[in-house]
Formats: C-alpha cells, structure tokens, sequence
C-alpha cells in the first residue's frame, strides 16, 4: 500500500473538518424547498452550513468566498466517503508524480474547471433549454470535481495499471475504467434523470485534468516539485 503523503493527507483532514465542523456549527438547511422557490437573501442564514456551497452566480445567495469553500464541503456522511476514498486512493501517486506544490494546483484547479463546465451547463439549461430560473438557488458543492481530476490524471499517467472492480471483481486497467466513467456521467447528465448530482462538474474535473496535463507535457509548468 503506497504511503499517505503530506498533501493528501491534509486535504483528507480539512475536509472531514468542514463536514463535521459545519455540520455541528451551523447544522443542516431549513426548509430548503422553500429557499429554492422563494428567494430572499434575508434568508441566507436559514441555509445552515449550505452558506458554504456553491451558489450560480445570479442567486441572491451567491457570495464569492463560496468559488472556494464549496469544494470542501459535502451533502452527506457517504458522499465524504465516497470522495475521500478516490483521494486516497488515487492522490497518493500523482502527488508523487507531481510533488507536493504541483499536485496541489492540479486538484485545485481541476476543481475550477469542474465548477467552470457546470455553471456553464447549468447557464445554457437556464436560458435555451426550459430550466427553472430557481435552478440557480440550488447549492452545488463537493469535491467529485476535483477526485475526477485525480482519476483522469491517474489514467493518463499510468493507463495499464489495473485497478480491481467490486462489481463485477474483475480487473481493468486504469484508462478503460477512466473512460467507461466518463461515459456513465455523460450519460447521466444528458439524461432526464432528477439524481440531484452535478454530472457535468465530474466531467469537468476530468476533461480538465486531462488537458492539463497534456498542457504541462507540452510547456512545462509554473509550480516547481
């Protein structure tokens, strides 16, 4: 098993402490329904620990430090788990890839480009395509955007690596699976399906991770190991 590194291992406690933290804090949303359909920035408060998620950019409860802090916080006990899981299991080698400075900007702005494609996404669904114009009070956070980033930079740093399914047990290396979940999330996120899950931030986490890597390739880089 490869050893826990320094910034992984720092990314797994602030977000375990923001989940926990807020949770304990600032509690879950009141009535978030009701916030959604009937927006007074009065009532941002009554959001809990959803002041921390992201908001689109046009919602009375949109406030700039959220860019960030949405990327840290999570909607359940098993959407922590699930994300923190691919952190640790797949941010250990890239960060020994990349060195500790690198990684770190890598998942971050996977993060960014994840946010960028989905606020994108949600923008056209609003203005072309008969959304809601309350899409925009529904908070989006989370960092599946950014553990995208580090699935797609895992199979494209080591492509035949195997990884080991649950369902079916069987292997299959790492591009393969990179790919065959992509295709899931597009899927997902073109489809009628009300899951509640940001597919298009997934897709953008790993679409950008992937096109800068092959940016670092090609130009270098600006953050030294």
């Amino acid at each position: 098993m490869m050893r826990l590194t320094d910034v992984v291992k720092n990314l797994l406690i602030i977000n375990v402490i923001m989940y926990f933290g807020t949770l304990f804090i600032l509690g879950e949303p009141y009535q978030a329904l009701e916030l959604i359909n009937n927006p007074n920035p009065e009532s941002f408060n009554q959001w809990g620990r959803n002041i921390l998620a992201l908001f689109f950019p046009n919602s009375v409860y949109f406030q700039p430090y959220q860019v960030v802090t949405h990327m840290f916080m999570h909607g359940s006990t098993m959407h922590l788990f699930f994300n923190m899981f691919a952190l640790y299991m797949f941010g250990p080698p890239l960060e020994n890839y990349f060195g500790p400075k690198k990684f770190l900007a890598y998942y971050l702005l996977t993060g960014f480009g994840a946010l960028i494609l989905q606020l994108f996404v949600t923008y056209l669904s609003m203005t072309y395509f008969g959304a809601s114009p309350y899409t925009a009070n529904v908070p989006m956070l989370g960092a599946s955007g950014a553990v995208f980033g580090l699935l797609a930079g895992f199979g494209t740093l080591f492509p035949e690596t195997k990884l080991m399914l649950l369902f079916p047990p069987i292997p299959i290396k790492a591009k393969w699976f990179v790919l065959m979940y992509g295709a899931i999330e597009l899927f997902l996120g073109l489809g009628s399906f009300n899951t509640g899950v940001a597919h298009f931030a997934h897709l953008g986490g790993a679409i950008f991770g992937f096109l800068l890597i092959q940016y670092w390739r090609k130009n270098g880089n600006l953050f030294n190991r």
